[in-house]
């Protein structure tokens, strides 16, 4: 009644009242929102303390873990000399090449590629083949240490093996062997073709054939007989890309005459294009069929 009086004597109405009261709990809700942030602060940094404690714990272990490791690889080295001695890591490197060389001669074994294992690092051996006849072998031996080297090998040396060695032998191994081999099939493969040439139709050639000492490039003349007539050719065969058997480039041309009659310009072009596609031993089985002409079916 008293509050009422005063109210009403201040000329004020009982809103006055509602208004306080909403700025009181207006004020309260306030005091509890910055309690509510002052707890949500203290669990997180109550958190982020345990974090770090466990973070400090596994950093202190992982150093006592390398102190430990570092000690045993100072005791296993202390009774070697020092410029004998390998960096870990170097070694550990070292080991793995060996362990995926031996992989790959696993895997390469079916295809002409062995070897075995030496207190050096590893002796490789290449076997050629051509149209499944075995010819010759090669070996490289390889001193597994860095960097990677060849100690002895029997690789002819018109083969680029020092060259192939630097691109691929210290990064890759199994490329190297695998380029190698490539060089070495297809030399093997031009050098049989050659030796079939020479030693199974000599009947066939007028003079020697003359060939290079990586037989990339063959020259030599031959004869071809029609109805009783022999009709001398002259071709030269280029091998540029040297991990092929056959030629890039044929040169086949009459020996004797300026023209051709139009049947023997045919068949001069089909010489061409066979010398092309096929070995030289095969070609010149065709030709061996006396009084026949050339079958250009045998292009295809």
């Amino acid at each position: 009644m008293e509050l009422a009086n005063t109210l009403s004597q201040d000329g004020k109405s009982g809103g006055g009242v509602l208004a306080h009261l909403e700025r009181l709990e207006t004020q309260m809700n306030r005091s509890h929102k910055k309690l509510e942030e002052a707890q949500s602060a203290q669990a997180v940094e109550s958190a982020l303390g345990t974090k770090i404690q466990k973070l400090r714990c596994l950093r202190d272990k992982l150093r006592a873990e390398v102190r430990e490791r570092q000690a045993r690889v100072k005791a296993s080295t202390a009774d070697v000399e020092p410029d004998q001695t390998l960096d870990i890591s170097e070694q550990e490197i070292l080991e793995r090449r060996q362990e995926n060389l031996k992989a790959i001669l696993q895997a390469y074994r079916f295809t002409g590629i062995s070897g075995k294992l030496t207190s050096r690092g590893v002796c490789v051996c290449i076997s050629t083949a051509f149209e499944g006849n075995l010819l010759d072998s090669y070996f490289v031996d390889l001193v597994m240490q860095k960097p990677v080297r060849i100690h002895h090998h029997s690789i002819p040396v018109f083969i680029p093996l020092e060259e192939i060695s630097a691109k691929y032998l210290e990064t890759n191994i199994q490329h190297f062997l695998f380029i190698l081999s490539e060089h070495l099939n297809a030399y093997s493969g031009r050098k049989y073709q050659a030796d079939r040439l020479q030693s199974d139709f000599a009947a066939l050639l007028a003079g020697p054939l003359q060939r290079n000492s990586l037989c990339s490039v063959l020259s030599f003349t031959y004869n071809v007989e029609l109805k009783g007539r022999s009709f001398p050719f002259g071709a030269r065969l280029l091998y540029k890309d040297l991990t092929a058997a056959l030629p890039t480039d044929v040169s086949v041309t009459y020996q004797g005459m300026d023209a051709l009659p139009s049947t023997w310009e045919e068949q001069r072009a089909a010489h061409e294009n066979l010398f092309f596609k096929k070995p030289l031993h095969r070609v010149f089985n065709s030709f061996a069929r006396k009084g026949e002409e050339l079958d250009v079916n045998l292009l295809f």
